[in-house]
């Protein structure tokens, strides 16, 4: 990143979460169909961590690189049900650490469930502080990109793009202060319930 902040072909713009359970910023799609606009050759989104909410990303992006560490094996074993089944490519990155080899042996394990489904996922090791491996991970997006598994994904995407749209535009009427001020009211009824009252909102 510092490489490339300040060259003249390249825009970085860091963005809140807002609290969205996702991840990414509410505006998100919005936001990446303006990079587009603009013909960017390449359209990088970064989320805010891992965890099993953080998986929306899968339906914004061609293709989704889960990257992470060495020392992450507890952490891999946790976010498994999640990040797991949407990455197209994972990235053992600062592997030149001790034991990193026997971690990506152990994540190729994890995996055999998802190559069983004829999801082919690329394991690749990255040493970023030295450069090591960037070329073969661009390398493995454009071979992603390239085959009949993204091309599938590619009609989900656009699913997932404007069921998000259609969500936020109905949701645009609703005020947090009036929904509080009529709940205010209802609970005061002994028979208040939430399903019901969300049901009739």
């Amino acid at each position: 990143m510092s490489k490339w902040y300040n060259h003249p072909h390249v825009f970085i713009r860091s963005l809140a979460t807002r609290g969205a359970l996702g991840g990414l910023h509410p505006a998100i799609i919005e936001i990446t169909a303006l990079l587009q606009a603009a013909n960017f050759d390449h359209i990088i989104v970064e989320t805010v961590g891992v965890g099993q909410s953080e998986v929306e990303i899968a339906g914004l992006a061609d293709t989704t690189i889960v990257v992470v560490v060495p020392e992450a094996g507890d952490e891999v074993q946790t976010m498994k049900a999640g990040l797991m089944e949407i990455a197209d490519i994972f990235v053992v990155n600062k592997a030149d650490r001790p034991d990193a080899d026997h971690f990506l042996r152990n994540l190729r394990l994890m995996m055999a469930p998802a190559f069983a489904q004829e999801k082919n996922i690329a394991i690749l090791k990255t040493i970023a502080s030295n450069k090591e491996g960037i070329d073969s991970l661009a390398d493995a997006i454009e071979t992603h990109l390239q085959t009949d598994q993204h091309q599938e994904k590619k009609y989900w995407l656009y699913t997932e793009k404007v069921y998000q749209l259609i969500q936020k535009k109905r949701m645009d009427d609703i005020d947090k202060n009036e929904l509080k001020d009529k709940l205010t009211i209802a609970v005061q009824n002994k028979i208040f319930n939430i399903f019901t009252f969300a049901s009739a909102y």
